[in-house]
């Protein structure tokens, strides 16, 4: 197989206008908090390339901790912290509700859980024009009073973004809505940040020898990224590819985990003897140089919505193995710039691992590809068009339903 990949990017039709008279649409992003994570990196992400010409986009998070805040522009100005003091503060939606009068947003968009819940009821009572949910994976095993203050908030939304279709399809299931509420916006990646290069330089400060092949992992410690398999499948590669090395980045979410799941796959390390096959990094800032260090990267997760770690090892010129969690199958074509496998498939994995070991003309021309299909289907820029799209569309929709009532008081 040759060329780019074959799969058609999603046409972009004509971008709607803005607010009436030409302002520009504000807008705030409320999230948890700015820590290591998935959808914290996309909310920086959408801030930082939406059109400013269109868009004033302001973040607000519930924390303190936002190690990610740093890579926010203008942050000074655009950056709003309302502390969730515990996990029962009512006086966020009050606080919130002063934030959305104050810049006086047009819409409101609430990432992770108790992000997305304050924002719905603090746009009903601040009357915001437009106030938008997320899905962000493809699974959850919501605790029952989550299930119940999404169904009690459900009316105060006017539509859901999903970063994957899996996790549209999977929210409107468990939360009984509305499928036509829902809008897939898949994830961008910054293409200029994330791009190949010679990794040889790290590899070095990392005491990896350039004859060894090394398989990435970034992923938080987490049971939804399944460490536990990708560890059982280094075994199973080691044993045909002895000069293998497993390089983990990632930590765990916040500062506050306390679940003793990452000691317990430390010690798993030790437990299958991959001690000195293993090198454990944590969470870096300089995410970007340590993908160009690996020969491919593995996802091992047992679900996703969009897997940011798929877009930033394409973007870098490196293939991936996948899981096909969410919608990895989509955003990473199997055979084209990597391999996708059925869920838990261990020997799978551990196949595609060594296939991908055997042959470095494979893995360049797939790394290759990879860089080409993210520049063409899922930079930043394209995210961020998308995701102003569906805000203005939705700007739209509420003037046309408001227009005759505004008509008849007139």
């Amino acid at each position: 197989m040759s060329g780019a990949p074959s799969l058609s990017p999603e046409p972009l039709p004509a971008a709607p206008g803005s607010c009436a008279g030409g302002d520009r649409v504000r807008v705030l992003l409320v999230v948890s908090s700015l820590c290591y994570g998935g959808a914290e990196r996309q909310v920086v992400e959408l801030a930082n390339t939406l059109d400013p010409q269109r868009f004033d986009v302001h973040v607000c998070s519930l924390s303190r901790y936002n190690p990610l805040g740093a890579t926010l522009r203008d942050r000074e100005r655009r950056l709003h912290v309302i502390e969730k003091q515990n996990k029962w503060d009512a006086t966020v939606v009050a606080r919130l509700v002063r934030l959305l009068r104050r810049f006086e947003i047009d819409v409101v968009q609430g990432y992770l859980f108790d992000a997305e819940i304050a924002s719905a009821v603090a746009g009903l009572v601040a009357r915001t024009r437009v106030v938008v949910g997320s899905e962000r994976n493809s699974s959850h095993e919501w605790k029952r009073w989550s299930l119940v203050a999404y169904w009690l908030t459900r009316r105060c939304v006017d539509l859901v973004i999903a970063n994957s279709h899996a996790g549209a399809a999977f929210n409107s299931r468990a939360l009984g809505r509305d499928p036509a509420i829902y809008r897939v916006v898949h994830n961008g990646v910054d293409v200029q940040r994330f791009t190949p290069c010679d990794g040889v330089p790290v590899r070095q400060a990392l005491g990896l020898g350039t004859g060894e092949y090394v398989v990435g992992m970034f992923a938080s410690f987490k049971p939804q990224k399944n460490h536990a398999l990708a560890f059982r499948v280094m075994t199973r590669l080691l044993a045909r590819a002895p000069s293998a090395r497993l390089l983990l980045l990632g930590d765990s979410e916040t500062k506050q985990t306390t679940d003793g799941h990452k000691q317990q796959m430390m010690n798993l390390i030790k437990r299958l003897g991959l001690e000195q096959r293993c090198v454990v990094l944590g969470n870096r800032d300089d995410v970007e140089q340590i993908y160009p260090a690996c020969d491919v990267t593995l996802l091992t997760s047992l679900f996703e919505g969009t897997p940011n770690v798929l877009l930033e090892s394409m973007a870098s010129g490196i293939p991936v193995v996948s899981t096909a969690a969410g919608d990895a199958a989509l955003v990473a074509p199997d055979g084209e710039v990597g391999f996708v496998v059925p869920l838990g498939d261990e020997a799978a994995l551990a196949d595609r691992l060594c296939q991908l070991h055997g042959d470095p003309t494979l893995r360049q021309r797939l790394g290759r590809q990879a860089r080409r299909w993210v520049e063409q289907e899922f930079t930043a820029s394209r995210f961020a068009e998308k995701t102003g799209r569906v805000f203005s569309e939705a700007l739209q929709a509420r003037r046309a339903r408001h227009a005759p009532i505004e008509a008849g008081r007139g």
